[in-house]
């Protein structure tokens, strides 16, 4: 009984998009990380809060730590963050932090990615890379058994 109609061949079309789709979505992400660390404003910040998310039932790890980070703009709003795990050990509440964000959109484009946090660039690359490698895999499968390779 075939589920997709062209059988495999249609699922590895299908499944290499998908994890094509998500390597671009990791490689927007590192791009915008990547354009903050050298060309946005900076300021210093802390790190407001650690507290754990609930990713909701069915998950093999349940619960996430999520990072808050807050931090002044030139022009004395203060803005409140969430950013990827900073590294392999986190920041402590109140630690200091070094942001880099976009001037124009401060809320929705800010990093802490930088020299002690580098984790906010290695996730997105180790996802593109990754992703991309199986995506171009699969598509590459489905290509050949299409007898186009």
């Amino acid at each position: 009984m075939q589920i997709l109609p062209g059988g495999t061949a249609t699922f590895l079309l299908l499944f290499g998009l998908f994890l094509g789709a998500f390597a671009i979505r990791s490689a927007l992400r590192l791009n915008r990380v990547l354009r903050l660390v050298r060309h946005g404003e900076r300021a210093e910040g802390r790190c407001a809060d650690r507290r754990t998310v609930d990713r909701g039932p069915g998950m093999e790890r349940g619960h996430a730590t999520e990072y808050v980070f807050v931090f002044r703009t030139r022009d004395g709003r203060d803005i409140e963050f969430t950013d990827h795990a900073p590294g392999p050990f986190g920041f402590g509440v109140g630690a200091p932090v070094r942001v880099s964000y976009d001037p124009a959109d401060p809320a929705r484009s800010a990093t802490v990615a930088g020299p002690g946090a580098w984790g906010p660039v290695v996730m997105p690359v180790v996802f593109t890379l990754v992703l991309g490698a199986f995506a171009v895999g699969l598509l590459l499968g489905f290509a050949a058994m299409r007898g186009w390779v």
